[in-house]
This record gives C-alpha cells, structure tokens and sequence, in this order.
C-alpha cells in the first residue's frame, strides 16, 4: 500500500531529509520519496501504519499534515 501525505512547513533540502527520516524510522515504512515542491511524502508501506502514527511523526519533526491519502 501506498500513501500521500501533505505536509506544510518545508522550506528547503534539510526540511526534506528532516521528513524523510522522520517517516523511516517507523515501523512498517519501507520507503518515502518526499518532495518539496509538491509539499507531499509518498510512503510505501509493507505493514499497516496508522494515520495518527505518521502524523505525530512529521508533527514532532516540526512539521503539518494537513492531508494523508491512500494511492
């Protein structure tokens, strides 16, 4: 499965390598592409990862969801 996560507040490279750790340390994320100019994470996962638990993850990043889909 695969999710779209919005995220706002990335100004530059390290916001993105800042994100794209955040998202791999999680259980079940076994790779994010993360784009700055389409402000999006796209996850790919291999075990179910709630919502809320990506989230938190790019909120404690310093981050804002401000939308997750499934793609």
């Amino acid at each position: 499965m695969k999710k779209k996560v919005l995220i706002e507040g990335m100004s530059c490279n390290h916001c993105v390598h800042h994100v794209s750790e955040a998202l791999s340390e999680l259980n079940g994320v076994s790779n994010v592409e993360v784009s700055l100019e389409a402000k999006n994470a796209v996850i790919d996962l291999s075990a179910d990862v709630k919502d809320e638990d990506i989230k938190f993850a790019i909120d404690d990043a310093g981050y804002e969801v401000v939308g997750i889909e499934i793609i």
